[in-house]
């Protein structure tokens, strides 16, 4: 049969599937895991749509749970590689997707995994993943998704599902109360905007928090080499947030002096603070600092 031929709603999870799927395998979700399983087909529905897949990707997914975002993703792409750090949740995706999406199964690969030790190793080259799409972990999101990041250059789009202060943060601009670290080292990488705001009622069991969709468009605009010269200036800006650049980056560069001799190089106010800089200007620090 087709790959392409629709999924009917009936193959999506709904409430009382994911309820069977967790009892088969004695799920309890558990807060450590952050285990939340979405049970509404419309809202895995729009997830795929909003991060654009068509049947040229190899999607990457981590923390697929009982599967319900996986056979959304399997109906459109053209193979999805999900990473679960739960054996029993790993173990019992192959079985739901012959059981949901039987045409299907030949493209789904399931890595038994802590997302945080992902890498290109665990890929065969010819089909590195094109995208990210998944419904993170909220207790390790953003470290997960710059792991990941980083460990993909092959990516083109991210579209991840996290707590919504999370992704109001991750999508935050320069000069607001809530650009910060994340916000920066999510833009080295891309384009991030706020995609959708997911309430508590798609999930079982309910979380305490509203969810936000955020999406990033990979551009490559600058080096991926300087990331570990970006990121350290990054973290010393913000880590006292009310500091000027020239105090906050004096232990960074060795001195206050040495720190604002090298700002006013970059054509950067020693005065300002970190939440102004775009991350353009760390970059473009990043590169003064080197040639100093």
């Amino acid at each position: 049969m087709s790959a392409h031929h629709e999924l009917t709603p009936a193959t999506l999870l709904g409430p009382a599937q994911i309820r069977e799927l967790a009892e088969a395998v004695a799920i309890t979700p558990t807060k450590k895991l952050g285990q939340n399983f979405v049970h509404d087909p419309n809202t895995v529905r729009m997830i795929v749509d909003q991060a654009g897949i068509t049947d040229r990707d190899h999607v990457l997914e981590i923390g697929p749970g009982l599967g319900s975002l996986t056979l959304a993703l399997l109906d459109t792409a053209a193979s999805t590689t999900v990473c679960e750090i739960d054996p029993r949740l790993a173990a019992q995706l192959p079985d739901t997707v012959a059981r949901f999406a039987g045409d299907h199964a030949e493209k789904l690969t399931v890595i038994q995994a802590d997302g945080m030790t992902l890498s290109r190793e665990h890929w065969p080259a010819d089909h590195l993943p094109t995208a990210l799409v998944a419904n993170l972990p909220y207790n390790v999101s953003v470290p997960l998704l710059l792991h990941v990041l980083e460990e993909f250059p092959s990516l083109r789009t991210v579209l991840v599902m996290v707590q919504l202060e999370v992704a109001e943060r991750l999508a935050a601009t320069p000069g607001t109360k809530i650009y910060g670290v994340p916000s920066v080292k999510a833009a080295f990488y891309g384009e991030v905007r706020l995609a959708h705001t997911i309430g508590k009622n798609v999930f079982w069991p309910a979380p305490n928090v509203n969810s936000g969709l955020v999406r990033i468009d990979i551009t490559d605009t600058w080096p991926r080499a300087l990331r570990g010269e970006v990121f350290p200036l990054v973290d010393a800006a913000f880590a006292q947030r009310r500091k000027t650049l020239r105090a906050a980056l004096s232990g960074h560069f060795g001195s206050g002096a040495r720190a604002e001799e090298v700002l006013r190089a970059a054509g950067i106010d020693p005065t300002l603070r970190g939440e102004k800089l775009e991350v353009a200007d760390f970059v473009r620090l990043a590169e003064v600092a080197r040639e100093h």
